[in-house]
């Protein structure tokens, strides 16, 4: 088989088996993750005297000025990546999705590719001139295409992460929104938001948002709007058992529900899927 017939994984394992042997080229993994200049592999730890030349082979073979090596899972509040760099020097890098610019440091900050349809959603979701809200803005994810897609009248993006914050700056200039974006940096349950103004509030938070439905709800106008939920459910539960949830959470507010839609985003681990729920709904009185 010629190079150009091999898939990438291919090569990499013909490159290592050339430079280290056919026993290393076994252990190494059939798929990774790329995030535009920057790599993720997840290679055992017996390999990691051949991490250097490992690295290096898939620098060549694909084309990256980085790899890291996929540690473990993401990390507190802030969900932060565990991850190794084992070749290159830059972590930074950039993603373009539907016409979109995403910066970010892959080292540092949670990207999921398996997103990549909801991103895209949140934009067709939203009509032209909307007020919208998204209160775990990261570096854009929703709110940039709320903006650039659906055409928001003005989007309200809220982030903890101070290293998310800045480049949620950059990403607003980079797309050219500027005049449509207010960043607000903190608790989104503390700093001051437009209360009773808005269509639209993304939640986008993982293992659940439901805790944030109430601050969504008062953000709603009174004729109502839509708050997209984001939480994990089991396999065996599935969707139903996530609208539900919201519905409930919502009805203990007393909030007029005026209609669910919900939609398996992505498989999320053993046993569980990352589920959205689009909830309809009034305000409380």
């Amino acid at each position: 088989m010629g190079r150009s017939e091999r898939s990438p994984a291919e090569r990499v394992r013909h490159h290592i088996v050339s430079t280290l042997g056919p026993a290393i080229a076994e252990r190494l993994p059939t798929g990774y993750q790329r995030l535009g200049r920057v790599l993720i592999v997840r290679l055992g730890e017996e390999l990691r005297p051949h991490f250097p030349d490992i690295g290096d082979a898939y620098r060549k073979e694909l084309g990256v000025g980085t790899v890291l090596r996929r540690v473990g899972e993401t990390r507190g509040e802030l969900r932060i990546p565990h991850l190794e760099l084992i070749a290159g020097a830059d972590t930074r890098t950039e993603v373009r999705e539907y016409g979109i610019r995403y910066r970010f440091d892959a080292q540092r900050i949670l990207f999921a590719r398996g997103n990549r349809t909801e991103r895209h959603r949140a934009g067709t979701e939203t009509r032209p001139g909307e007020q919208v809200a998204d209160l775990f803005a990261g570096i854009g994810y929703f709110g940039l295409p709320a903006a650039m897609i659906g055409r928001a009248g003005r989007v309200w993006a809220v982030e903890k992460n101070p290293e998310s914050f800045q480049f949620l700056l950059e990403n607003v200039r980079r797309n050219r929104v500027e005049d449509r974006f207010v960043c607000l940096r903190g608790d989104n349950r503390e700093v001051e938001l437009p209360l009773g103004t808005l269509d639209r509030v993304f939640l986008g938070y993982l293992p659940s948002s439901v805790p944030w439905i109430p601050r969504a709800l008062t953000l709603l106008r009174p004729s109502g709007g839509t708050v997209h939920v984001h939480l994990l459910v089991g396999h065996r539960d599935g969707v139903a058992a996530a609208d539900a949830e919201v519905v409930r959470a919502a009805e203990r507010l007393n909030a007029s529900v005026l209609g669910v839609a919900s939609r398996v985003v992505k498989a999320y681990g053993p046993g569980r899927q990352h589920v959205a729920v689009d909830l309809t709904a009034k305000p409380p009185r």
